[in-house]
């Protein structure tokens, strides 16, 4: 389903899978999300694995002494996981608390609310699901609320505003104060990388994309036969993630295994993105990750997806392409770049493929 304009992509619209959980209590999962597709690779367990994603200190990243060290680590994490979690953020924990349980209101909103907010035809935004292209497409166990927040003037006017106070307001101060960490840290990787920094900001700057989705992941009767998130690596530059509740169901993939992330209190999961992978030239690599659910509690999350910004080129820094002596991504307009991704189903790192040379 190619948009026909620049940045109208669409996702056919689905039910919410809360209010079929909410009206008919189903006790088997129906045939759209029964998915004997995903592979049943092994999960680390106890393996040793399970707590080794590495966690990045921003105290130490903006330290005048420990940024030096800090940024190595940052630079391993970044080539060896692709994930990391950070800590010492510097947003205050009440503030997240607020964030928390706003979304989680947000969330439990009722249908008819909901309803107001719904995907329209040929739109990804608003409630409902991503990615969704053929009638026929197996499903995840989730809802999900998708919304473009940076630059401001981006933001859909039939969206946004509507949305109930104060949660709008909390959103609003969250964008930001997110969007400054990611611009912090894109500032760190290009030091991890030992570039101008002035290439990545041009990339990354005042302009930057951000979109933010609520994810809601409900019980499921027969957790094994669905999954909650299509294995998939983000086709941002950075992803930060917020985990809401205490629900553990992001798994990386890492050496084959599926390993579980146990998120630490108030930090945040930071993952590379595809758009990150190519620009850096493949030095770091953008991992495929995966949502599963349970049947005792849902599971909510925030992610907040950054951009390069609109009229931008997405590809290989010139110094890094150097360094290479070769480009192995092409180079392609935001446009081009988003409009590819929504015109097809999530699958792994397929896209990223595509854009190879």
């Amino acid at each position: 389903m190619k948009s026909s304009g620049a940045t109208q992509w669409s996702s056919i619209i689905v039910p919410s899978v809360q209010e079929m959980m909410k009206e008919k209590k189903i006790t088997t999962v129906p045939a759209r999300y029964v998915r004997s597709d995903q592979d049943q690779v092994a999960i680390a367990g106890d393996s040793g694995l399970r707590t080794e994603i590495p966690v990045i200190d921003m105290n130490h990243l903006c330290s005048s002494t420990l940024m030096d060290s800090e940024i190595d680590k940052l630079d391993l994490a970044c080539k060896e996981w692709g994930f990391f979690q950070l800590v010492n953020h510097g947003m205050d924990s009440s503030f997240l608390d607020k964030i928390k349980s706003e979304t989680q209101d947000f969330l439990n909103l009722p249908m008819e609310e909901k309803k107001k907010l719904w995907q329209k035809p040929g739109e990804i935004e608003g409630f409902g699901q991503a990615f969704v292209v053929s009638e026929e497409q197996k499903l995840d166990w989730a809802d999900v609320f998708f919304l473009t927040m940076q630059p401001v003037q981006l933001r859909k006017s039939h969206l946004f505003p509507k949305l109930p106070l104060p949660f709008r307001d909390t959103l609003d101060t969250y964008s930001a104060q997110v969007k400054s960490i990611a611009k912090i840290l894109f500032a760190k990787i290009a030091s991890a990388l030992k570039i101008n920094p002035e290439e990545m900001e041009k990339l990354f700057d005042d302009e930057i994309g951000q979109r933010i989705r609520l994810n809601y992941y409900p019980p499921c009767p027969e957790p094994d036969k669905v999954i909650g998130l299509t294995p998939h690596s983000d086709s941002t530059g950075l992803t930060i993630l917020l985990q809401v509740n205490e629900v553990e169901g992001l798994q990386i993939k890492k050496n084959d295994k599926w390993v579980s992330v146990k998120p630490l209190p108030n930090a945040f999961v930071v993952n590379i993105g595809d758009i990150l992978e190519i620009v850096t030239n493949g030095t770091y690599r953008s991992i495929e990750h995966r949502g599963v659910v349970n049947s005792e509690r849902e599971r909510i999350s925030v992610a907040t997806f950054h951009n390069v910004g609109i009229g931008k080129e997405i590809g290989p820094m010139r110094s890094l392409v150097e360094r290479h002596k070769a480009a192995i991504f092409k180079s392609v307009t935001t446009e081009e770049f988003f409009n590819g991704l929504f015109s097809r189903p999530l699958d792994g790192k397929a896209y990223l493929d595509v854009m190879r040379i």
